[in-house]
């Protein structure tokens, strides 16, 4: 029987979010068929390198690995949409350096997932639901550097992709800015089970699910 496994940040682990409400885990596990099971190791505030440490708690029995991250990673480095800059040119460099620092780590990450040797797929980064229309812009935008990475480094490996960014579509589907609320989290956990009953993993093709 499958178990599927979520590793990450606080798109899945987000208890804390939906204080009355069922979180993420839970509701997917309402949708498992009989003998399926899904355990949590993801942890609200993880970054791409903190998902290598979640790794090691890998229940032995898993079978499908379900990982987002990346969110975080960019939240840390916020800051720079505030910094003031002479050109389009200077600001667009300093995105790159940031691109690149996270190409590495989350490269690393890959890494650490692949050698042990399980089917696992990857999300984006869902764009963030800000009440203030500029920041909302912004951030969108610059989240796309980090989206770019993930896809790239999915297409080149050959992985199943979670297109948070369609899933997660609607103002209602947040509990605030940045976590999912109830309504997003029962559309990611039935994105993760049809992209576990749906992908053939042996194949090493690239599949976008949303």
């Amino acid at each position: 029987m499958n178990h599927i496994v979520l590793l990450g940040d606080s798109i899945f682990d987000n208890a804390a979010y939906v204080p009355g409400g069922p979180p993420l885990i839970a509701q997917l596990r309402s949708m498992l068929p009989e003998g399926w099971q899904a355990t949590l190791v993801a942890m609200d505030g993880s970054v791409t390198s903190g998902v290598i440490t979640q790794i090691d708690r890998l229940p032995v029995c898993a079978t499908h690995l379900i990982v987002s991250a990346g969110g975080n990673d960019g939240l840390s480095r916020a800051g720079i949409l505030q910094m003031p800059v002479a050109s389009v040119g200077a600001a667009i460099e300093q995105l790159a350096a940031l691109r690149a620092e996270f190409q590495r780590n989350y490269q690393k990450m890959l890494q650490a997932l692949q050698s042990k040797g399980k089917p696992f797929a990857i999300c984006t980064v869902y764009d963030p639901c800000f009440p203030d229309s500029w920041t909302q812009l912004v951030t969108k935008t610059a989240l796309n550097i980090f989206n770019d990475c993930i896809l790239r480094e999915g297409i080149t490996r050959g992985l199943p992709v979670l297109d948070l960014r369609l899933i997660c579509s609607e103002g209602t589907d947040y509990a605030n800015p940045i976590e999912p609320g109830v309504p997003g989290g029962q559309k990611i956990a039935a994105a993760i089970l049809e992209l576990v009953r749906s992908h053939d993993f042996s194949s090493g093709r690239t599949v976008v699910y949303c």
